[in-house]
């Protein structure tokens, strides 16, 4: 970090990796960033203040939608700024007062990643109350100083939307276009007011929306990427001035999620952390939030096992699990070589309806004559480890658990709790919430072995709870934090233990959640030609071996249905489902194939960088791909999906100039897809043959120091 002082401004930069970022502040002007830069370029950046705060005596200036141009953000002056380093992260911390008003901006970073980790801490120092609205966790400009009305040429956003089975649909749009049009807003004298705004409120953190972003120019050879570590409400924005344009990111806000806080003297708020990642494009960009995650990522034994795990569920017994059905496909799960078995939903239950009976989790006795016992140990014995199917957050209508937990245990509005689809949500600030899910967890460990949870979550509450809270947007942000302290709390009493992030599919996939927990189912999509977009798109929000996209072969389908179902899954956390103990013995040897193959990968997808050769997977899209880069070498599946055959080209630019070898990985006995290598383009072209839908995954070899 230095520090200069040039006429009466002064900067301070910051390294994260191979990023730069250099803030610039005055007597007269709140701190800002003044340039960003990657690989040793560097572009001078439109000034907006680096710290906004909207509260109820101070708005916008002019009045707007934005989380931007905010009075106190006009106001905050520099104060100080400190460095200090703990192992290989260092921190920033730099300080502003504006009046009565502190707030401390604090940067994280680690040596090997190319950005950084964002958090807003805001004090009030005065004897009046400060009534917070909003605190952008990070505000900066991403255009060139000095640009105008041309602001947004050539900058291209990538987002993604999702929805219950339709999850992580990208799309790559034009700034310079319908969101911006040309408003001749020079002559006010004024800034425009409006933003491209993306929002999520409740609990569902990802389920209209993802928190994560790009924003890239290719002629500038500059891309940010982005995510909001939050699994509540959120808030990013893209805006443009009358000189440049902006990005801010944010947790909850009054606005947009009821989300408001009084703040006495000496009191303070601390923002959700956001974090930022550079690179020279959009791939590279993710490249650098993928090292993020996993520098970032919480300490497990299983972050590099990675263990295959059958689950009874995706199109199998759907939530009717008996001793009788699970005997012959724990038999056949443990012959095709997975190393964990999990039970899913109904396991519970005694009626025959298990979704509003949720709540106390005990076995059930007329699901298993034998007791749950007599099941796991068939697991056990099987060699694998045995899990169970939880959704600890809520508790069903129809659970005594509803009348025997405190009213005040559950999220209320006005005195009421909360129902959502027959449940109630449990309000994890309460110690009652608490004691009762670490009672559940604790007792099926210590009774049962239990080693793998799929931790589901299935309902929205809403905008949150206004028990003991100053808003209701503050109950819910309460409750999100108190439910990551519990989660990390599990995990130290248990640190054996493997949980799966399920909620709905993907409803709730954010950083908050995956940076403590092993996996991530990535949808409930049944149709198995549906879900390679939403398997190939998985790496923009998770880790690649986090994403567990569903592999569920059954016995009625073709051998090439039964491997396009297995490549769905193959470069990320396997993860299998389908009545295996129906299918014939070539049908089961192939999808034993799939799981040696899944075994072998392992170690390179747990270092790989994901990329897309044939583009970002659309949701109709003929053919779909992903791949994964790690050292000398490159994993790519390629679905067809629709058509006939075709000579499908992929984009490699990674490898142009390169001698590569490429092999099949999976599957090995099918007919061949031939492929030609051009290395003066970086283009493999595929050749498939007519079967429809078919997929393959392939390994390109190419050596780490070419004479090329």
């Amino acid at each position: 970090m230095t520090t200069t002082t040039l006429s009466h401004t002064s900067t301070v930069r910051w390294d994260g990796g191979d990023a730069t970022v250099a803030f610039a502040w005055a007597e007269d002007e709140p701190v800002h960033v003044a340039s960003i830069g990657v690989d040793g370029r560097t572009v001078r950046v439109h000034a907006v203040p680096a710290v906004e705060i909207i509260s109820a005596d101070r708005g916008s200036v002019p009045a707007s939608y934005r989380l931007v141009h905010s009075e106190i953000g006009a106001q905050l002056r520099y104060v100080d700024h400190v460095e200090s380093r703990h192992g290989m992260t260092r921190t920033l911390r730099i300080r502003q007062r504006a009046g009565g008003i502190e707030a401390v901006l604090q940067l994280d970073s680690d040596d090997d990643v190319a950005g950084f980790r964002a958090q807003v801490t805001v004090t009030n120092l005065s004897a009046e109350p400060l009534v917070l609205f909003s605190v952008a966790s990070w505000a900066m400009g991403f255009t060139a100083d000095g640009s105008t009305d041309r602001a947004l040429s050539g900058w291209q956003l990538v987002s993604g939307r999702s929805d219950w089975l339709a999850e992580g649909r990208w799309t790559t749009t034009a700034l310079e276009g319908p969101e911006f049009p040309d408003l001749a807003e020079n002559r006010t004298g004024h800034n425009p007011r409006g933003a491209f705004i993306v929002t999520s409120d409740g609990t569902w953190s990802t389920g209209r929306h993802l928190p994560v972003g790009i924003i890239a120019n290719d002629e500038l050879d500059l891309a940010v990427a982005w995510q909001i570590e939050h699994n509540g409400a959120w808030r990013w924005e893209i805006g443009r001035d009358t000189a440049g344009a902006f990005l801010a990111l944010s947790g909850p806000t009054d606005v947009d999620s009821a989300w408001s806080l009084p703040l006495g003297t000496d009191e303070s708020f601390t923002t959700v952390p956001v974090s930022v990642t550079l690179g020279r494009s959009r791939v590279a960009a993710i490249a650098a939030l993928t090292d993020y995650r996993r520098r970032t990522r919480r300490s497990h034994v299983d972050n590099a096992r990675m263990p295959v795990v059958f689950n009874d569920y995706m199109n199998t017994l759907d939530g009717d699990p008996t001793t009788e059905k699970l005997l012959p496909l724990i038999a056949s799960a443990a012959e095709a070589g997975a190393e964990v078995f999990c039970i899913d939903a109904g396991w519970y239950d005694d009626s025959g309806h298990w979704w509003a009976s949720v709540g106390e989790w005990l076995p059930s006795t007329t699901r298993f004559p034998g007791g749950l016992a007599e099941v796991i140990d068939a697991i056990r014995a099987s060699g694998m480890v045995p899990g169970l199917w939880l959704e600890p957050e809520v508790v069903g209508v129809d659970s005594a658990a509803a009348d025997t937990l405190p009213q005040d245990a559950f999220l209320q509005r006005s005195g009421v709790r909360v129902v959502e689809h027959h449940r109630y949500h449990l309000d994890l600030r309460h110690p009652a919430a608490r004691a009762h899910l670490d009672e559940v967890v604790d007792r099926l460990v210590r009774d049962f072995g239990i080693g793998f949870i799929k931790m589901d979550y299935n309902i929205n509450p809403g905008p949150g709870t206004d028990r003991d809270a100053a808003s209701v947007g503050d109950g819910l942000l309460q409750h999100n934090r108190a439910h990551l302290a519990w989660l990390d709390a599990v995990l130290d009493r248990h640190p054996e233990l493997v949980i799966e992030n399920c909620s709905s599919g993907a409803m709730r996939q954010d950083w908050a959640m995956l940076s403590r927990l092993a996996m991530q189912s990535t949808s409930d999509q049944q149709d198995f030609t549906k879900y390679p977009p939403i398997a190939a798109a998985a790496p923009l929000s998770m880790l690649p071996e986090q994403a567990a996209s569903w592999a569920y072969p059954q016995p009625e389908m073709s051998d090439e249905q039964i491997a396009f179902c297995l490549v769905t899954g193959l470069l990320g956390r396997f993860y299998v489902s389908g009545y295996l103990n129906r299918m014939t013995g070539g049908q089961r040897a192939l999808v034993a194939e799939a799981v040696r193959a899944a075994k072998d990968l392992r170690p390179i997808i747990a270092t790989a960088a994901p990329h897309w050769p044939t583009g970002l997977p659309g949701w109709t899209d003929r053919v779909v791909s992903l791949g994964l880069h790690a050292g000398d070498t490159d994993l790519v599946s390629l679905w067809q999906r629709d058509g006939e055959a075709s000579h499908v080209a992929l984009a490699l630019p990674h490898l142009t100039g390169r001698d590569v070898t490429v092999s099949t990985v999976f599957p090995a006995d099918l007919p061949d897809w031939p492929t030609e290598w051009d290395a003066t383009s970086g283009t493999l072209t595929v050749h498939t043959t007519d079967a429809i839908p078919a997929a393959r995954t392939f390994r390109l070899t190419t050596p780490l120091n070419p004479t090329a």
